[in-house]
């Protein structure tokens, strides 16, 4: 599959780069951030895939969040993809911020006119693996996921639908419980139709109820003041209490003057922690 380089910047010794492609699952063109670490260009590193959340595209985390000086320490590629298909020509695509273009939810839907294009689950566990790992020089044996609210979702259910897929995974105040929060009703019904039995597949707090083992080390930062924490969109507790009961290990950060409008001041100071956490699987 043809790549077409949008942007490279040199950065830590390493390349920050964005290319472009059309999409056999998303029938769109496509973009993604991805960099590439200096041990890149004499052997195969790992990756690690972040998920970015509502109204994002690839920019907003390879240009805000300050991620790439450890990303190069580690050795680690990370690949940023954009939030949904773009310019799809869908009636009504574009009439909220929280549903339709920059609010995939990482789902595949199954619903008209949506399901022909919205179909990011698949696009992200395995469409872009494959060309990232066609292209990169990659180890696709080592490969993690992490994320922030919508994209943090994202990580989460891909960790847990796919035991033993991804070393590690981390998430920024998450959307924990998307069958109990407006954000998640209104995309999942969306996307998925008005059986909420076929939400629960998306629903990181029901899926870690079957996860079949206790073998994935889950960090997870919250700030105390993001506002849609308080508005019910979030809930954190109650994914944390299924993972008590499944005896899952959650490291839960509640972290103070943590809000979402500062959210990529949130993200740049603690992203060196979640390197760290992915670089501990995937170095090991």
């Amino acid at each position: 599959m043809a790549l077409k380089q949008v942007s490279s910047n040199k950065c830590f010794e390493g390349f920050q780069k964005v290319f472009e492609h059309d999409s056999a699952e998303l029938k769109c063109k496509m973009k993604f951030g991805i960099y590439l670490p200096p041990k890149a260009e004499t052997g195969k590193c790992p990756v690690l895939y972040w998920l970015s959340g509502l109204t994002c595209t690839e920019q907003n985390f390879i240009t805000k969040a300050g991620f790439q000086q450890a990303a190069a320490e580690h050795g680690l590629i990370v690949v940023a993809p954009d939030t949904s298909p773009r310019g799809c020509n869908i009636e009504g695509e574009d009439e909220s911020w929280d549903f339709g273009t920059g609010a995939g939810f990482y789902v595949d839907a199954t619903e008209e006119p949506w399901k022909t294009n919205y179909r990011m689950y698949s696009y992200v566990k395995d469409e872009l693996p494959k060309l990232i790992n066609a292209n990169f020089p990659t180890d696709p044996d080592r490969m993690s996921v992490f994320g922030h609210s919508m994209g943090g979702h994202g990580a989460l259910i891909l960790a847990l639908k796919n035991p033993g897929k991804y070393k590690s995974v981390s998430a920024f105040a998450p959307i924990c419980n998307p069958i109990q929060c407006q954000w998640g009703k209104k995309a999942l019904g969306g996307y998925l139709g008005s059986d909420v039995s076929k939400w629960e597949s998306y629903d990181a707090t029901q899926l870690v109820k079957s996860y079949p083992d206790s073998r994935l080390d889950i960090l997870i930062d919250q700030g105390k003041d993001d506002q849609f924490l308080s508005a019910g969109q979030l809930l954190p507790d109650n994914f944390i209490a299924a993972c008590t009961e499944r005896k899952i290990p959650v490291i839960f950060r509640l972290q103070q003057a943590s809000g979402f409008c500062n959210l990529y001041f949130f993200i740049s100071t603690f992203i060196n922690d979640h390197i760290k956490h992915h670089a501990k699987y995937l170095n090991a």
